[in-house]
């Protein structure tokens, strides 16, 4: 076999391109918990096991009905709030003074927002909770493709916009670096003319 097809099991990106010397270990006083659809574990970048991997304070479930829930809502050391836009959601920030007396357990559903709205749907305990929103007119780090809709970040952004309003002056940018990387490395493999030609406008 040769080492292209070799992955790490670790990050799951071929050796050849291994990620995990880009990955922190950073510790938060809110916990995270992404419940990310199966479709999402194969993507190219799969963003969610990089925010999963360099947060020590963070789970990573995935399918699509998601049974442990109750359980974990169940400690009470943390509030539980869904992280997810709509007219009920209200900003983040507004939980960031309430943080310091109780943390927060941010559930983060990942994928597309078909699949996201589906987890949704199979896990009706998710609608019991509060639901939270990161500002509007954010803009994504990803060059290589058009954002759906405005203000859309990866999974990984958004946990870091929301950890950087929850736990400032503490600043998370550093779970950005393995993230950079892989698209660092995509415009390298299609050179910087195409790139240019297609993505830099």
């Amino acid at each position: 076999m040769s080492s292209d097809r070799q992955h790490c099991p670790r990050c799951t990106r071929p050796k050849s391109h291994c990620v995990c010397a880009f990955i922190p270990h950073m510790d938060s006083r809110t916990r995270i918990l992404i419940l990310q659809h199966s479709s999402e574990v194969k993507h190219a970048l799969n963003t969610a096991r990089l925010a999963a991997l360099g947060l020590s304070n963070a789970t990573l479930l995935v399918g699509e009905v998601f049974e442990q829930l109750p359980a974990v809502l169940a400690q009470t050391q943390y509030q539980a709030c869904l992280l997810f836009p709509g007219d009920t959601a209200l900003p983040l920030i507004a939980y960031a003074e309430q943080a310091c007396a109780q943390p927060l357990l941010l559930i983060v559903p990942d994928g597309t927002w078909r699949k996201a709205h589906k987890i949704l749907h199979k896990n009706p305990l998710l609608a019991t909770l509060p639901r939270v929103a990161l500002p509007d007119g954010l803009r994504s780090r990803y060059r290589l493709r058009k954002a759906p809709m405005d203000g859309a970040v990866s999974t990984l952004e958004a946990i870091v916009h929301a950890l950087n309003q929850l736990e400032a002056p503490h600043n998370f940018d550093a779970l950005l670096a393995p993230f950079e990387k892989l698209i660092d490395d995509q415009i390298t493999a299609m050179g910087e003319e195409v790139f240019s030609r297609n993505y830099s406008k």
